[in-house]
C-alpha cells in the first residue's frame, strides 16, 4: 500500500478532492441538475458516493490532518449544502437525511482509508 502514501499520490489526491468538491457542490445547488446514471439508484446513494469520493480524496490528499478534522470539516460542508438547498430560488429540497447519509459516508471511508494505511506500514 506504499503508493497510497507517495507524493505523487498525495498530490493527485489533493488536486482531484479540490475538483471533486467543486462538483459536487456545483450539482448540489443547480435548480435543475442533469441527470446522472446514478440518478436511478435514489439521491441518497449520489450522497454517499459524492461524501464517499470526497472522503477518500481528503484522507489521501491531506495526510497530516487528523480523520475527525476530515470527518467534522466534510460533515459541516453537507450541513451547509442542505441549508443553501432551503434557498427557494434553487429549487431544492432541504432534508436532514442527506446531511446524515453524507456524514456517515464520510465516517465509514475515512476509517476504511485509516485502516488500509495502516495496515500497510
Amino acid at each position: 500500500m506504499q503508493f497510497l502514501t507517495s507524493p505523487r499520490m498525495q498530490r493527485a489526491a489533493f488536486w482531484l478532492f479540490w475538483a471533486a468538491l467543486i462538483f459536487a457542490v456545483v450539482m448540489a445547488l443547480l435548480p435543475k441538475p442533469p441527470e446522472m446514471p446514478s440518478d436511478r439508484l435514489g439521491d441518497k446513494f449520489n450522497h454517499v458516493l459524492a461524501f464517499s469520493a470526497l472522503a477518500g480524496l481528503a484522507a489521501l490528499g491531506f495526510p497530516r490532518v487528523p480523520r475527525w478534522r476530515v470527518i467534522e470539516r466534510l460533515s459541516f460542508l453537507g450541513a451547509l449544502i442542505e441549508v443553501a438547498q432551503s434557498i427557494p430560488a434553487l429549487h431544492r429540497d432541504c432534508d436532514i437525511r442527506d446531511w446524515i447519509a453524507d456524514t456517515i459516508a464520510v465516517m465509514v471511508v475515512t476509517g476504511i482509508v485509516a485502516m488500509v494505511l495502516k495496515r500497510g506500514q
